[in-house]
């Protein structure tokens, strides 16, 4: 083995379009040897963006419909530990080279599949399961946010490949967490579908609470529900919405006409942070400021400058000073202030402006590698990877046809891979501590993820919040879910003995900030080898990288990444209307799995070494995954034309949104083209018209008859038709109640669980964790969300702290058992 954490990994690619190509792209860039096989005649998807992640690959041509290319598959399979396909479910089958196939080559193989669909789906295991076509079924181009909403948009078409994105890293993550649990429990198939694995990123817009107190809505949500329930038009102009975004949470333009994205809300030192470096002092002593756990009818004012959203009495004078600052300096200037001052903001750019971020290429977010076809390139950078692996920014570019060819007999010279031990149960993770530090999205994302693996996590907050109920509470019940909790005060002694007991004793630690975050509470590499030597760190944050960059010490949260990246740039159509993407948590939930990918090599290397380290994954580096396919530059690339804005409905008239006679759906036919419209009786006519104005021909023939109808016309051959879904509507359809036992989350592409008694008084409805589908190990469906606190007495007690020796650390303020008296303060 080399010092690459997956050097001694032998992968076998046959991913042929996003979402297998990005696992085999993100394990190759951890040190593993990639292998991608081809189909005779090349890749069946020749762009560019295919060239970015075959990085780090060899290629084989194998014609697997002969005896020859499948013995040749399965020869290598036998000395290989990992298989990735992205068929659709039964071309792995048809080819003799599924699951069963596999495992009597290699039974200690590890399998993933990533089909559009669960295969044991029978409504839609057999669509031809195209990127759009997962997320127009699932609900991802269906009421797109609340500025779309407010304009009476909808639905709206965004080329962003979320569905593959987080598909990915759900496979990658699995694929790690089977192989180190291969000794103990044997090979495994896992199946990962990506509509599962696009629902699950975007839990928390269809999370739903009982009785949800008005405090917590924004005024977007607000005029939304006082236009709705008034029976008032949804008509609003974008430079209207202004009047509904909080002061602290929104774009202003700067001197250079440049839009500024501010993030500030919600952390109690934020919006007092943004004021003062805006030379609002005066404007900041006028505001009120108390606790946001307080029950709304105790406050001694209207709103609290610690909690969002600002109040209606001052949010115009507040973003109107605001404004005014702002056009006194041009935006480069702001963002090097507002990073000083530790408060999260960042210049808005476009996805070729971030390709050219001076900060992003000395990080390595950015990459440029000599490629043989396209001479320098730049391309998305490491997804995930660990700190000190030296190795990290050396990539070798994409593969030639049959570059293994020549070293395929000393391949199939090697002896067969060994055996595993045997077949144990339970999951693959059972019996890792984890030790949790994280607040908000991202970070806590890590923890709830490693819990339905079986793994025990103490969550670890502060005793006094920093973070108002919106962000922990609210958004907690799903990031939270299936962890303990103790409140501790790191700031005092006694609170950084008891954290380092727990660290004694974990696996695995789990934070989310900068570097200069985690070394003022005590965890540099060194102190954490000093405390634990196995212990792992997984740590995300904003804006970090391999390397150190300009930026790598500022704050940041998702809608910062989306607005460094250009993910706001283009969903709003420019840089002079830019919107955050419609999504909570778009590259949020996405990094936490990033994270869940790099932690999973760090324990494979732990496995073969001994030794622990640090795991790091950043938002701005899934920024850019989930533009994957536009997510490089050179000279000569054609232009940044992908669609974008409000208005739009799809790529071109085989790809789009249209509306039949009884509701929307998606027409995908982008290979077949002309020739899906000629095996219709009632499209036929089209096919010899020009592309150029088919779109509006369409329009009006697909107007005529119901979704059945044309979905029945398009049936067989790779084209789709598949109504427009809603995620409210899959996450109602397809809803268990907790209190009915056990449920069975396997078969269905889209589940969620009610959960009907929770700790909380009120029920909430939460996305099931069945996006990660293994064929022997289990998954653990997490309970809820403890209260905050609620288990810092049990927990200090197996520290071996005394009772009294914790009643003490209690009344010092060392160790608290709860913010409010409520679990949400209402």
């Amino acid at each position: 083995m080399t010092d690459r954490p997956l050097s001694h990994i032998r992968v076998l690619d046959f991913g042929h379009y996003l979402a297998g190509p990005m696992v085999g792209m993100m394990l190759a860039d951890l040190g593993a040897e990639v292998i991608r096989i081809d189909p005779p005649g090349g890749p069946r998807w020749d762009d560019p963006a295919f060239t970015m992640l075959s990085r780090g690959k060899r290629a084989l041509t194998l014609d697997l419909k002969t005896d020859q290319g499948r013995k040749t598959a399965l020869d290598m399979v036998a000395r290989a530990d990992v298989v990735i396909d992205n068929f659709r479910p039964g071309v792995m089958q048809r080819l003799r080279l599924g699951p069963a196939d596999l495992r009597a080559a290699n039974l200690g193989i590890v399998s993933l599949s990533l089909p559009g669909f669960g295969s044991t789906d029978p409504e839609l295991a057999k669509l031809a399961a195209w990127e759009a076509v997962i997320a127009a079924r699932t609900g991802q181009f269906t009421d797109m946010g609340l500025n779309r909403q407010l304009m009476g948009i909808n639905p709206s078409f965004t080329p962003l490949g979320l569905a593959s994105a987080y598909g990915a890293t759900f496979g990658a993550m699995a694929v790690l967490l089977a192989l180190g649990a291969r000794d103990r429990m044997g090979g495994d198939h896992i199946e990962v579908p990506l509509a599962s694995a696009l629902f699950e990123g975007l839990v928390y817009n269809c999370e739903q609470i009982e009785n949800y107190p008005a405090r917590y809505k924004s005024p977007r949500e607000l005029e939304l529900d006082r236009r709705r329930a008034g029976g008032l038009p949804l008509d609003l102009s974008y430079v209207d919405l202004g009047a509904f975004l909080d002061p602290f949470y929104r774009t202003y333009r700067c001197a250079d006409g440049r839009g500024f994205y501010v993030v500030s809300c919600s952390i109690v030192t934020h919006p007092r942070r943004v004021l003062e470096v805006l030379g609002l002092d005066d404007l900041a002593a006028t505001l009120p400021d108390f606790d946001a756990y307080l029950d709304q009818k105790d406050w001694p004012d209207a709103w609290a400058m610690r909690n969002y959203p600002v109040g209606p009495r001052d949010r115009a004078r507040v973003a109107e000073a605001m404004q005014a600052a702002f056009l006194t300096r041009p935006s480069w200037e702001w963002e090097e202030l507002f990073g000083l001052a530790k408060a999260p903001a960042s210049a808005q750019r476009s996805t070729r402006e971030w390709l050219a971020d001076p900060h992003a290429l000395a990080s390595g977010l950015v990459l440029e590698v000599d490629d043989p076809r396209h001479g320098r390139m730049r391309q998305l950078g490491n997804l995930a990877w660990l700190a000190d692996d030296t190795g990290a920014m050396d990539k070798r570019p994409g593969p030639m046809a049959d570059e293994f060819r020549a070293d395929l007999p000393t391949l199939l010279a090697e002896p067969p891979r060994a055996e595993p031990l045997g077949k144990g149960a339970g999951g693959w993770l059972d019996g890792l501590k984890v030790v949790d530090l994280t607040n908000v999205i991202a970070g806590p994302t890590i923890g709830s993820t490693l819990a339905r693996f079986g793994a025990q996590v103490t969550s670890v907050q502060p005793v006094s919040p920093s973070v108002d109920p919106w962000n922990a509470i609210v958004f907690g019940l799903h990031a939270h879910r299936g962890k303990e909790s103790v409140l501790l005060n790191l700031g005092a002694e006694r609170g950084r003995a008891a954290l380092a007991r727990l660290i004694v004793g974990a696996d695995v630690v789990t934070m989310n900030g900068t570097d200069q975050q985690r070394d003022a509470l005590g965890l540099t590499p060194a102190a954490l080898a000093a405390i634990n030597p196995r212990a792992i760190l997984a740590q995300l944050d904003a804006w970090g990288g391999p390397l150190r960059g300009p930026k790598s010490d500022h704050l940041g949260y998702d809608d910062l990444a989306q607005a460094a990246t250009g993910v706001m740039v283009r969903f709003g159509g420019g840089p002079d209307t830019p919107e955050e993407h419609a999504h909570f948590g778009t590259i949020d939930a996405l990094t936490g799995y990033a994270a869940c990918v790099a932690l999973g090599a760090a324990l494979e290397r732990r496995r073969i070494t001994g030794k622990g380290g640090v795991a790091r994954a950043a938002l701005a580096g899934c920024g850019a995954m989930i533009q994957a396919q536009f997510m490089y530059d050179f000279d000569g690339r054609a232009p940044f034309d992908e669609p974008s804005g409000r208005k739009t409905r799809g790529w071109g008239p085989f790809y789009h949104c249209y509306r039949a006679a009884d509701g929307w759906m998606f027409f995908a036919a982008p290979n077949e083209r002309g020739a899906a419209l000629a095996r219709v009786p009632e499209l036929a006519d089209l096919t010899s018209q020009p592309e150029e104005g088919l779109t509006e021909a369409l329009v009006d023939r697909f107007a005529g008859h119901p979704i059945a109808h044309w979905q029945e016309r398009f049936r067989g051959g790779s084209a789709s038709v598949v109504p427009l879904g809603s995620l409210s509507v899959n996450r109602d359809a397809g809803l268990h109640h907790e209190s009915d036992g056990p449920a069975d989350i396997r078969r269905a592409t889209y589940r969620a669980i009610r959960h009907d008694q929770h700790p909380m008084g009120r029920w909430v409805d939460l996305v099931a964790p069945n996006a990660v589908r293994p064929e022997h190990a289990a998954i653990t469906i997490p309970g809820p969300a403890p209260k905050p606190g609620a288990e810092t007495r049990t927990i200090l007690a197996r520290l071996g702290y005394t009772e009294d020796e914790i009643a003490a650390m209690v009344a010092a303020g060392a160790a608290g058992e709860g913010w409010a008296e409520k679990y949400l303060p209402e």
